[in-house]
């Protein structure tokens, strides 16, 4: 899904990234059938978890500038580094003053919704979180977060592709486990495809699943359905099985009533790109149709220049996050339902603006956590490292002082009921930071 922000911000290199997101996925998908020489002997669960999450993840691409995010008020270098972009301190007398959290980290207006999720503790920030692996390119940088293991182009399959494959399906006559909400597969949901001894991951691409459909016209639909079930019949495995999940997927899609769809809590889904598609999935969810997982992708984060948190880009940016995010908890997490929700970018900001009033390709980011079973309503740091000029990595940004494998590791363990770790993050040794409860 290319959200609509993409198109009016961002590098060069971001706007391209963005228009090839289609391409680069079904390349993944197709590479995929290849079995992986680099993957380690698994250990398959035998039994299905009852309690076992249903993850969302959640790509925010273009380098999200956490100290917009979740700002470090209580850092002084954070007010003499932006002049003109800050976000005034919960003390302040402007409107536009910091929300408060633990007397050194704030959520700036734009971000209020999520007071409520963060206040009930099922909301966990971490702060000084990224790639140990420096790069500026977000081509790369996406590349090899989704991977789950830096610097590796050998690496085709996704962290959560790779969960979805080392572990049995919740319901194994469901024809779909996890989708993408995007035009093209993401790399995060790649799994090794055909690969004997692990579980097929039945992931598929669909940019709107209020309306799949076969492309074509509407009267020749069902006839086309049943062409590709017939012709696919007798055909050699991964293509058999792909055929008939996608036919019965569409089946299963349109016997879910989206349009009807009430969420719980009186909670409002914003129009925009992101909250249809988090609307879309909150639904699968309740309708109990087995998808174990989801991605969902929000642009415009890369705020080269006029960023303005307070009014502008970066703020209608952020509200939207948080608005949608806020309503998918309501209806959903705070409804009972087990589910696990993680935000990651690909990369922060510099800690000084630039020259545009807008800010350039930087290191460590914030993370979002959002769960009855996480550790919420705190801001977690490792070490937070400062944003002093002396603290800062190559003497322009925040230094990445927690990796952000160790949230998903943890979370892939002790939520997902996935003890495969070497598997799905491939030689990291992950340290455990209680993210979840």
């Amino acid at each position: 899904m290319i959200d609509e922000h993409d198109a009016d911000c961002g590098c060069q290199e971001y706007n391209e990234l963005s228009r090839r997101q289609f391409l680069s996925g079904m390349a993944a998908v197709s590479a995929a059938a290849f079995f992986p020489s680099w993957l380690p002997k698994i250990v398959l669960a035998k039994h299905y978890a009852a309690n076992r999450d249903v993850i969302v993840s959640i790509f925010m691409r273009g380098g999200a500038d956490g100290l917009s995010l979740c700002v470090p008020y209580g850092d002084p270098a954070y007010y003499t580094s932006r002049t003109t972009i800050a976000i005034p301190r919960p003390d302040a007398s402007s409107a536009n003053r910091g929300i408060d959290l633990d007397g050194f980290f704030m959520l700036p207006q734009a971000m209020a919704a999520l007071v409520p999720a963060f206040a009930a503790k099922n909301l966990l920030i971490t702060h000084a979180t990224g790639q140990t692996y420096v790069t500026r390119s977000h081509f790369d940088a996406q590349r090899f977060m989704e991977t789950g293991k830096p610097a590796d182009p050998t690496i085709i399959t996704g962290w959560l592709g790779r969960h979805l494959a080392s572990i049995p399906p919740a319901n194994p006559q469901a024809p779909l486990r996890a989708v993408g909400v995007a035009s093209g597969l993401q790399r995060t949901l790649v799994g090794p495809i055909g690969v004997q001894g692990l579980y097929a991951t039945k992931t598929l691409p669909i940019a709107d699943p209020t309306n799949y459909t076969i492309g074509g016209s509407a009267t020749t639909s069902a006839a086309r359905a049943a062409f590709i079930q017939g012709d696919y019949a007798s055909a050699d495995e991964p293509v058999h099985s792909a055929a008939l999940d996608a036919t019965n997927t569409l089946t299963l899609l349109k016997s879910v009533n989206f349009a009807a769809y009430a969420p719980a809590n009186g909670a409002a889904y914003p129009a925009s790109a992101f909250g249809k598609a988090l609307r879309s999935v909150a639904v699968l969810i309740k309708n109990d149709v087995g998808i174990e997982a989801a991605q969902v992708d929000i642009g415009g984060w890369d705020t080269h220049s006029a960023q303005d948190p307070l009014a502008g880009s970066m703020f209608k940016t952020m509200q939207d996050f948080s608005n949608s995010l806020a309503a998918f908890y309501a209806d959903v997490v705070a409804t009972g339902y087990n589910v696990t929700v993680v935000a990651i970018s690909e990369f922060g900001r510099n800690v000084r603006e630039n020259g545009s009033a807008g800010t350039d390709h930087g290191r460590a980011t914030t993370l979002f956590a959002m769960g009855q079973g996480i550790a919420g309503g705190r801001v977690l740091t490792k070490n937070w490292p400062g944003l002093a000029h002396e603290n800062l990595e190559a003497g322009q940004d925040l230094k990445v002082t927690l990796d952000y494998r160790d949230v998903l590791s943890e979370i892939v363990q002790n939520r997902l009921a996935n003890p495969n770790l070497d598997f799905i993050f491939p030689t990291w040794a992950p340290t455990m930071l209680g993210v979840t409860r």
